[in-house]
């Protein structure tokens, strides 16, 4: 762990992604205590007022505070996301496990359905999810976790089939290890890196999902403040005020860099923590093994040694 915190903070750009993801999350959870105005205080003489010292980032059309609506719109985004990602992550990798471990019918029918979701653009099958159950939040955040759940699911029938004939997982079976035993205990903590990167990933995807719901009015529903709405409203008077529409596109920005940054930098950091283990198996295998006999044939070294984790 101490390498892997070392790798990602020698990354200037990961620590800036990861202090700008932070400061979002702060703002979601303690908007109420720093939002000056209530997100859906109507002032009518003060209509789309540009970004003064009582407004620091302007008003919209009907007089609300743009910085108020962008605090409580990232609640919605992050929170919206956080679900969906969660659920898909969880869903996805469970069904990828059993997939690329059990083999067989199982995993040939979890396939075929993912390829049949894959085949879809990610916002065409949210479309239609959200535009079938009706347009609200809680359908966004399920059209969100559907379209993610075949990558997961990939991804972890990918690990599990280069790991499940590995020394490690045959001595747990010699051993007399359930198969329950075995997917918690050795899988799934060999393969929780690499989802926990392509989650990170996969997380910017998800906030520009939600944003795109929203804008064309199928995610939360007014006057709930969201940054894709905000973006929506906010572009029909950008020839009169630019600032409705460009704060909170600045926020979605903002999220979707720091979640990008954060899992470069988690791959690069995980990529030589394994790096570093496959080394020094290497070094202690060579001191500790026995001299070749004279004439022998050298034996060839695997690229990729088995790593217990």
């Amino acid at each position: 762990m101490r390498l892997i915190g070392r790798r990602f903070g020698s990354a200037p750009l990961a620590v800036a992604g990861a202090v700008v993801l932070a400061l979002l999350v702060v703002v979601a959870v303690f908007a109420p205590l720093i939002a000056p105005y209530s997100p859906d205080a109507v002032d009518v003489g003060q209509v789309l007022k540009p970004p003064s010292g009582a407004h620091l980032f302007g008003t919209d059309e009907l007089g609300r505070d743009i910085l108020s609506r962008s605090l409580y719109g990232a609640r919605v985004s992050l929170l919206v996301v956080g679900a969906a990602l969660t659920v898909a992550l969880l869903v996805g990798a469970a069904v990828g496990v059993l997939s690329g471990y059990l083999g067989g019918w199982f995993d040939a029918l979890v396939m075929r359905i993912a390829d049949a979701l894959l085949a879809f653009p990610i916002l065409v099958l949210a479309l239609a999810i959200v535009a079938a159950l009706g347009p609200n939040i809680r359908n966004a955040a399920i059209a969100i976790a559907v379209v993610n759940i075949p990558g997961f699911a990939r991804l972890a029938r990918g690990e599990v089939l280069a790991l499940r004939h590995r020394e490690f997982i045959e001595a747990a079976r010699a051993a007399g290890s359930s198969t329950f035993s075995i997917l918690v205990n050795h899988v799934s903590r060999s393969i929780a890196g690499t989802m926990l990167v392509y989650g990170s990933l996969r997380a910017s995807v998800g906030i520009i999902t939600e944003s795109a719901l929203s804008y064309l009015g199928l995610g939360a529903q007014p006057p709930t403040p969201t940054w894709g709405g905000m973006v929506a409203t906010g572009s029909q008077y950008i020839t009169e005020a630019w600032w409705p529409s460009f704060f909170p596109g600045l926020a979605i920005f903002l999220a979707v860099f720091s979640l990008n940054a954060v899992g470069d930098g988690l791959n690069d950091a995980l990529n030589v923590r394994i790096g570093a283990v496959v080394r020094r198996r290497r070094r202690w295998g060579r001191l500790f093994s026995p001299p070749a006999r004279p004439g022998a044939a050298p034996v060839a070294e695997s690229s990729a040694p088995s790593v217990r984790p």
